[in-house]
């Protein structure tokens, strides 16, 4: 910004306030009341409009080295996460007005045979299959199979 176009910037505003032309149209005293003043300074950098405060740019220190343990593939930092474990007991498509008739003792068939596997999902990911069992009066599954890594790829897609 040359110092012309500061003094001109600066014959803009009178008083903080934007000049305004009685014969400008609304669009262009939109862009005279959106003008700022700057003051440009010997290194050539503008000054904060007046009446703001200035930005400096942050300084850190230097990173050090990592301590040990930490970062280092350990699983430890992982315990305490929780994750969503359901299991699928089967599915089942139906039209709409199927679904609206249904109340109190109805039936729904599953795509499952009694006796088949269940699928346990983490995450909604098949990570294992396991039979239903009752323990205390609860429902409960026992894990008899883990997912092989192909077939986890293969529901994937």
């Amino acid at each position: 910004m040359s110092k012309s176009d500061a003094v001109s910037a600066e014959e803009t505003i009178q008083e903080g306030a934007p000049v305004m032309d009685e014969q400008a149209s609304p669009q262009q005293a939109a862009e005279q009341a959106q003008k700022v003043e700057l003051t440009v300074l010997e290194g050539g950098e503008p000054a904060a409009p007046s009446g703001e405060t200035s930005v400096k740019s942050a300084r850190f220190a230097p990173l050090g080295p990592a301590t040990a343990g930490v970062g280092s593939g350990s699983m430890d930092l992982l315990f305490d996460v929780d994750l969503n474990l359901s299991v699928e007991l089967g599915r089942a498509t139906m039209p709409v007005r199927e679904i609206l008739q249904l109340g109190p003792g109805s039936i729904i068939e599953l795509q499952k045979l009694a006796g088949e596997p269940v699928d346990i999902m983490v995450n909604g990911k098949l990570i294992a299959r396991g039979e239903v069992v009752v323990v205390d009066e609860n429902f409960g599954v026992r894990v008899t199979e883990i997912a092989s890594p192909s077939e986890r790829l293969g529901r994937l897609a």
